[in-house]
């Protein structure tokens, strides 16, 4: 779905370019081989992974699910998401887009292992995807992205879910 006609898109025409808080989701897709699919965002020339903002009655998991489909056409089902972090701090994840908005993003990160489909990047959000070795992440790199690969980290270590 692109930005005109989403719940936010909706909730900016009646408060503006004022700070929201807004839940999400982002899905970190992982190969067999350990190769993560990032996506070459269009608003702002920026490798990240899928996701966005949850949609009027939209869970985590939804969301999520959402994002896959809408932005990589991929298909997965809800159990084969697992959750390795949150993220809440606003150095990690507020938003300033290039039309003056600035957005405050709550989420949960999910990997997902299995899926159906051939991953293609939608054309709006996301102009290229490629897959990467965690340790030769294309730049320039969107900053809540990194920070998601060093709870993705944290959690591969200690099986830990990861707050931040």
């Amino acid at each position: 779905m692109s930005f005109e006609g989403s719940t936010l898109w909706a909730v900016r025409r009646r408060v503006g370019h004022d700070l929201i808080l807004w839940p999400g989701a982002t899905v970190l897709v992982e190969d067999a081989d350990g190769r993560v699919l990032l996506g070459l965002r269009g608003d702002n020339g920026e490798w990240a992974m899928p996701g966005g903002g949850a949609e009027e009655g939209g869970s985590f998991a939804s969301t999520a699910l959402d994002e896959l489909r809408e932005e990589v056409g991929i298909h997965a089902e809800r159990e084969d998401l697992i959750a390795f972090a949150s993220v809440s701090d606003p150095q990690d994840h507020v938003v300033h887009y290039p039309g003056g908005d600035v957005t405050h993003y709550f989420g949960i990160w999910f990997v997902l292992r299995r899926w159906e489909g051939v991953p293609a990047a939608d054309g709006d959000e996301l102009v290229e995807l490629g897959w990467f070795e965690r340790d030769a992440l294309p730049e320039p790199l969107m900053h809540s992205s990194a920070v998601a690969f060093a709870h993705y980290a944290r959690y591969l270590e200690t099986g830990a879910f990861q707050v931040g």
